[in-house]
């Protein structure tokens, strides 16, 4: 007997005989409490399953934390992740890790906001540039094309909301010269501080016909300041969805939200990953999409699936 399981020990060590560890992908977005990233987590386990990998999901508590998602980043290449999917908090700041995560032969998908190094294999995001160009067409139509209009920005520095910013400015100044963008404040990703700075536009400015809020805690920040004034006098165009934004845009608190699609954003770019491990070469770039959604598109299926996706039998 006990030369049996000698034998069956020394056969287990043999490195032919010992199972084949599981390689594990890194997936760091750049929060983890908005509905948002949990719907890229489970995005990113959809296409984890299909590749046969594990996704180890970790993220800043703060979504402007650069320093932290910089240490993640380098605990991931330390122990030599597979791959690693990132959403860069600061299109500069996490230029050094990525391009140290290449130099080490470590894949890495940029998803939702760019940055500046070519040193990644793909970049997964919602065309953000548009998306703000879309904020500022529907801003034109509620106005008639005149007002005074505030934004409420997520942080400098952050390449997707940069651009929705972008976006909105161009278009708005393109195509309604009778529109005065009169502010563009920071809630930091802080609902406290963006209903704070909402409320400062207001007061600076009484007759301020609307607001475009260009992430989600921007988005509960700006409807907050508006509802503790009662004011339904100042539209409210807002950015990415969650239970409470879409009560609000049922109650007319928002006149409409521009969505992304997050399910596919995290799945696209983990797939990236997985073709990379696979020996294929991922495409360089895919748009996930965006929408605008109103009142009256609520029950309109196709958006109740961009809207409410399942996303727990992923999560579970």
């Amino acid at each position: 007997m006990r030369r049996f399981l000698l034998i069956t020990l020394l056969v287990a060590l043999l490195p032919g005989c010992r199972p084949k560890a599981k390689r594990v992908v890194g997936l760091v977005p750049k929060g983890v409490n908005h509905i948002f990233w949990q719907t890229v987590h489970a995005g990113g386990i959809k296409a984890a399953r299909e590749f046969g990998f594990e996704l180890e999901r970790n993220a800043p508590t703060l979504e402007i934390d650069s320093s932290r998602q910089i240490e993640i980043v380098e605990s991931m290449i330390n122990r030599r992740l597979a791959g690693i999917v990132l959403a860069p908090v600061d299109k500069r700041a996490l230029v050094g890790v990525v391009e140290r995560a290449a130099r080490e032969g470590i894949p890495v998908s940029i998803f939702d906001s760019g940055i500046d190094t070519d040193q990644r294999i793909s970049y997964v995001a919602t065309d953000n540039l548009e998306a703000g160009r879309m904020a500022a067409r529907r801003m034109g139509e509620i106005l008639g094309g005149k007002g005074k209009v505030g934004i409420v920005g997520f942080m400098a520095g952050s390449a997707s909301t940069m651009e929705r910013e972008q976006g909105f400015q161009d278009e708005t100044r393109r195509l309604f010269p009778g529109i005065e963008i009169v502010a563009l404040q920071f809630g930091m990703a802080d609902r406290a501080k963006a209903m704070a700075v909402t409320e400062n536009m207001l007061t600076a400015h009484p007759d301020l016909a609307g607001l475009f809020a260009d992430n989600e805690s921007s988005s509960i920040g700006a409807v907050q300041a508006l509802k503790s004034r009662n004011n339904r006098a100042a539209k409210l165009v807002a950015f990415d969805a969650s239970e409470q934004l879409i009560a609000d845009l049922r109650a007319g608190w928002i006149d409409s939200i521009v969505v992304q699609n997050p399910f596919r954003m995290g799945y696209e770019a983990t797939r990236a990953v997985g073709s990379k491990l696979a020996g294929k070469t991922p495409p360089e770039k895919v748009d996930s999409g965006e929408a605008l959604v109103r009142r009256e598109d609520l029950e309109k299926p196709e958006i109740r699936a961009l809207l409410f996706p399942d996303i727990q039998s992923y999560l579970r």
